[in-house]
């Protein structure tokens, strides 16, 4: 009896996985397996914080729980176990009598060196690992370069693949999967048992009413999501014009929370767009949705080509001349929403009680961070590891490379500089009407919209009015904001 052991990892899904169809197709029986590995959940070394939050946790279980729902009504289960995923792998593979272990190939260290660990307990057992390239919507062995060739700057990356590469089809998913008999599926761990605490469940139970966006992780919730934006509604033909929004749930897809866990496969993303440009409409919108995958891909490649310098200070560019500061008082306001400057308190308070933030909102409170106050950017992208429910390592410390100015953003390769964001400007330009940032904001509820942004020049008669006094209802910037009155945007 050929069996084989299928790892699922972030690949939590049935169509479009090439790894578990290869499984199915090669072996007599299949057992798919998901650990979850306790280190995920634990402190930040030295910022204290959870390095994945409630949020994501809940996310990522409610996906796992879709996969085991998905594989029972084909007639298999989902073998979950919690612990170091090289450890039980090798324990469960050998207690099966498996000729291989299937997987997804994932890029950055700590995943590839669970890979290295698994291959080494594998070894002696004489059972092969098989990785397979999933996470893309180009194939890595489809680039019309090589990865050590790969352009540092996007739009050149993007042309290339434009003219040269091909997108290959996705893969159907199984209908009936035979399944290795008599092995325990095991319990979903719960979030106390993740050890989370009653204040972190609690943020799941009774979720923030302002959140706008309802994510649930799962497969089945994802293509919900996709047939819902393109065919129900038609918001994708108006995705560039409204993609900046900061308020409501349909300014853009938000579709990166179900591809950071693989619950939607970016082909099959790409498989739906086109039928719709074919169906309904092509326009700057349908192909932005497109070059946005562009970028997700760009930046798991450049996590390829530069290995754990994305996660170094000196970033991808190497620059060791950078300095930062580091101090935590000031850090803990910028991720408390404490900074006094109401566009970046409203961002860093929507992600902590939602676990999203919008991508205007991202890129605002990663170049204040760095730029106005000066900190380790690593920091930044350490705090957003934890929050966002949408993180994956590529993606997220890729655009923190970017902003931080040790990245692959062309202006640096012309002034030397970093991305410098005039966060007055955006926050005018953006909400203008100050909508959103009163909606995370209440105390500055009776401030009149054309005073909201600059809340710190009011006067004394004014805060008494409109019932704000700073420094107790409101905190006194960090940076005079008025810096941004007479900078160009």
């Amino acid at each position: 009896m050929n069996r084989i052991l299928y790892w699922f990892r972030n690949d939590l899904r049935l169509h479009d996985n090439e790894g578990f169809v290869r499984a199915l197709e090669n072996a007599d029986q299949v057992l798919p397996v998901f650990v979850f590995d306790p280190r995920w959940f634990a402190a930040h070394s030295q910022l204290g914080f959870r390095r994945t939050s409630a949020f994501r946790a809940n996310f990522l279980l409610e996906s796992v729980a879709d996969l085991r729902l998905s594989l029972r009504s084909r007639g298999a289960d989902l073998i979950v176990r919690v612990g170091k995923p090289a450890d039980v792998l090798a324990e469960l593979a050998g207690e099966i009598g498996a000729t291989a272990v299937y997987a997804s190939k994932e890029i950055t260290q700590e995943e590839t060196t669970q890979e290295t660990k698994l291959s080494t307990k594998l070894k002696p057992l004489n059972i092969d690992i098989e990785l397979f390239w999933m996470s893309t919507l180009y194939h890595v062995r489809d680039l019309p370069f090589t990865i050590s060739q790969l352009p540092d700057v996007f739009s050149k990356f993007r042309q290339q693949l434009e003219k040269k590469a091909t997108i290959r089809p996705a893969f159907t998913p199984p209908t009936r999967i035979e399944l290795v008999p008599n092995i325990d599926p095991g319990a979903l761990p719960t979030l106390s048992a993740l050890g989370f605490d009653d204040t972190d469940i609690r943020l799941i139970l009774q979720p923030d009413a302002r959140g706008t966006v309802p994510f649930s992780g799962g497969e089945t919730v994802a293509l919900t999501r996709l047939d819902r934006y393109l065919w129900q509604t038609d918001l994708i033909a108006t995705y560039k014009e409204t993609r900046n929004g900061l308020l409501g749930e349909d300014y853009s897809s938000k579709f990166s929370a179900w591809l950071a866990t693989g619950c939607l496969s970016p082909r099959k993303i790409y498989e739906e767009v086109t039928r719709y440009e074919t169906e309904r409409v092509r326009n700057e919108s349908t192909y932005w949705l497109i070059f946005e995958l562009l970028w997700r891909d760009f930046f798991r490649f450049v996590a390829l080509k530069f290995g754990t310098r994305i996660f170094k200070r000196s970033g991808i560019k190497h620059d060791l001349h950078r300095t930062y500061g580091r101090d935590e008082n000031l850090f803990r306001k910028w991720t408390e929403g404490q900074t006094g400057i109401p566009f970046i308190d409203a961002n860093m308070r929507e992600m902590n009680a939602t676990g999203f933030m919008s991508n205007r909102g991202r890129q605002n409170v990663a170049s204040f961070l760095v730029n106005d106050l000066g900190l380790d950017w690593t920091w930044g992208a350490a705090y957003f590891e934890s929050k966002l429910i949408d993180y994956d390592p590529c993606s997220n410390w890729g655009n923190w490379n970017y902003v931080a100015g040790v990245g692959n953003d062309p202006r640096q390769y012309s002034n030397g500089q970093p991305r410098y964001f005039n966060i007055l400007s955006q926050a005018l330009r953006y909400d203008e009407q100050g909508d959103y940032v009163k909606h995370w904001l209440p105390e500055l509820t009776s401030v009149p919209n054309d005073q909201v942004h600059l809340v710190s020049n009011l006067t004394v008669q004014q805060q008494e009015a409109y019932g704000v006094v700073l420094g107790h209802d409101y905190s006194l910037p960090v940076v005079d904001p008025n810096k941004w009155v007479s900078t160009p945007p």
